[in-house]
């Protein structure tokens, strides 16, 4: 047990070693400047994603809200996301249907200047794509967090971080350190 405990934290660091000297830092610093100048407009970030990547949804959209950096007063960052009101996501599954889960909230609740940043790990949840499309549509710009080979989702994205992995442990684990460089960026951005 030691051994693979051991070469899952190899395996997690090799992998993000490999992405901070990939295009991935150039991705991230534009998706800060992006997000930065949409909240200087009076827009949002809001995200969505399934299971492990609702709660890293969650997680990063606290992160804007709240802050990241303890050591870094600032003022909460408009953010949120489209994963947590259970009585909305039952109703839209139950009405109609799972795929429209995000879609439904992001068409009531996003305006053109707006972020979507979708995240999924396989690039093809359907809900995610649904919510990446009606964003589109309503001139919202498009961010993905994506695995793999970005699946589906990353021609609809403005912009893509994806992690070139299979393993959906190991993509996570890399979504969320990403997570956390786009806020920090942002909050560079915004002297926040």
């Amino acid at each position: 047990m030691i051994d693979r405990a051991q070469a899952v934290f190899t395996e997690s660091s090799d992998l993000k070693a490999r992405i901070a000297i990939s295009d991935a830092p150039q991705i991230l610093a534009r998706m800060a400047k992006t997000a930065a100048a949409s909240i200087q407009n009076g827009g949002k970030v809001m995200f969505c994603g399934n299971g492990g990547s609702a709660a890293d949804a969650q997680h990063i959209a606290a992160e804007l809200l709240v802050r990241l950096r303890s050591d870094r007063e600032r003022g909460t960052l408009p953010a949120l996301t489209l994963t947590q009101d259970s009585s909305t996501l039952t109703a839209c599954a139950n009405d109609y249907g799972f795929d429209y889960i995000f879609e439904r909230p992001l068409r009531a609740l996003g305006k053109s200047g707006d972020i979507l940043v979708g995240i999924t790990t396989s690039g093809n949840s359907a809900n995610v794509l649904l919510a990446m499309q009606a964003a589109k549509d309503k001139g919202i710009t498009v961010f993905g967090f994506l695995g793999g080979d970005g699946g589906n989702a990353a021609p609809l994205c403005d912009e893509a971080f994806i992690v070139p992995a299979q393993d959906t442990g190991r993509i996570q684990e890399s979504h969320i350190t990403a997570g956390h460089i786009l806020v920090e960026l942002i909050e560079d951005a915004l002297n926040a």
